[in-house]
């Protein structure tokens, strides 16, 4: 629990000082990070037997919701980045917890990029994105608003197991 939280404080140290020199990018870098700490810990604390529970069966199960949010981090930092999408199929082609969560972090490491590149200069440059013109800093709110919303479906699904969420976690 200790190295969680120095590597917390770490993260937002430096997320800090990007605010201080970018205060919109460097704004959504912050907020990103939250999320995705929430995400990752919510992805290992969830108990493998876990990963194919559904709360209804027309809802994906919680280890597709680990899938869909490392298939979206690569389509939303691709776009930032120009680049093409290097992963597609996480959702659908995963289902082992160790696999999901290997490709989960390596999502947010490639969505890192995208924030730790970003600065307020570059914040209202265009992506093509949804099959429109997009500023950058737009594309990489979409997509923490995309991680907070399937956090919440984690959060639930956890509480259904009588499993505290990280954000729930009491703090030391």
């Amino acid at each position: 629990m200790k190295k969680t939280i120095v590597l917390t404080f770490l993260a937002l140290s430096s997320c800090m000082a990007a605010l201080a020199q970018n205060p919109i990018s460097g704004g959504q870098k912050f907020l990103f990070g939250m999320i995705k700490n929430n995400i990752i810990r919510a992805a290992e604390k969830m108990p493998e037997e876990n990963y194919a529970f559904k709360p209804t069966p027309d809802v994906r199960s919680f280890g597709q919701l680990v899938g869909h949010v490392a298939d979206a981090q690569y389509m939303f930092c691709s776009a930032v980045l120009g680049k093409t999408n290097p992963a597609l199929g996480i959702e659908k082609g995963k289902t082992a917890k160790a696999d999901l969560v290997k490709a989960l972090k390596e999502a947010f490491a490639y969505c890192d990029t995208a924030y730790d590149e970003m600065t307020d200069a570059q914040a209202n440059t265009l992506v093509r994105f949804f099959g429109a013109d997009q500023a950058k800093t737009t594309v990489l709110s979409f997509n923490v608003a995309h991680d907070n919303e399937h956090y919440g479906n984690m959060v639930t699904y956890m509480r259904l197991k009588g499993i505290v969420p990280p954000s729930s976690e009491k703090r030391q």
